[in-house]
């Protein structure tokens, strides 16, 4: 299944797209490194406040160690590139990315989910400015 477009009148191609009465809300996904839990706590509350849908992590390895504490390393390994590949089809589904690049840290897998949105033509936006110097994704 694609989600490569997104238009008010989709629902005339799509019997599943509820009509709110409006247009539909942008779809932006935050990416950035779990460590930041708490930009993304507030990063999607500004966002959805802003009036747009939120796709963000769906946990956090660092804080979730009661589930993850009992793992071997290749476990762990093979957990975070499954949730790695389920981000990059939340990319697929948004609008557009909004990179926590909190203190300017833009960390390897984030800078894949930037390539792979930059691929498929999404906006990025950053949280913070980019330092001289550094490739800007948008």
């Amino acid at each position: 299944m694609s989600y490569g477009h997104f238009s008010d009148d989709c629902h005339k191609h799509h019997s599943l797209v509820v009509d709110f009465g409006g247009p539909a809300p942008t779809i932006v996904t935050l990416c950035g490194s779990t460590r930041f839990s708490a930009a993304f706590q507030e990063a999607n509350l500004r966002e959805t406040l802003a009036g747009r849908a939120v796709l963000s992590i769906g946990c956090d390895m660092r804080s979730d160690a009661d589930i993850f504490g009992d793992m071997s390393e290749a476990d762990l390994e093979g957990v975070k590139a499954r949730l790695d590949e389920l981000h990059k089809r939340k990319i697929d589904m948004a609008h557009e990315v909004l990179v926590l690049n909190v203190g300017g840290y833009i960390g390897e897998s984030t800078r894949s989910e930037i390539e792979y949105a930059e691929k498929l033509g999404k906006r990025v936006r950053y949280l913070e400015p980019l330092a001289a110097g550094t490739e800007s994704a948008s």
